[in-house]
């Protein structure tokens, strides 16, 4: 078994680069991109198709759509 954790594909469109970073680092390493690049701006993101996924499994694993 691996001891390295999942890392997710994070890209900015302004500076045309693509980057994976581990999920754990993955908001800070955002807010510092953009802190650095582009003032603050939010540019570099998480590629939305694997954001939306991320918070669909989230929505399944918590329950949050089951009827009671």
């Amino acid at each position: 078994m691996s001891d390295e954790q999942p890392s997710v594909p994070v890209f900015c469109d302004d500076c045309g680069t693509t980057t994976r970073v581990p999920l754990d680092d993955v908001g800070e390493a955002i807010e510092r991109h953009n802190d650095q690049l582009h003032d603050g701006e939010e540019v570099a993101q998480v590629d939305p198709d694997i954001a939306d996924h991320l918070a669909d499994l989230v929505v399944d694993d918590l329950g949050l759509l089951d009827e009671e």
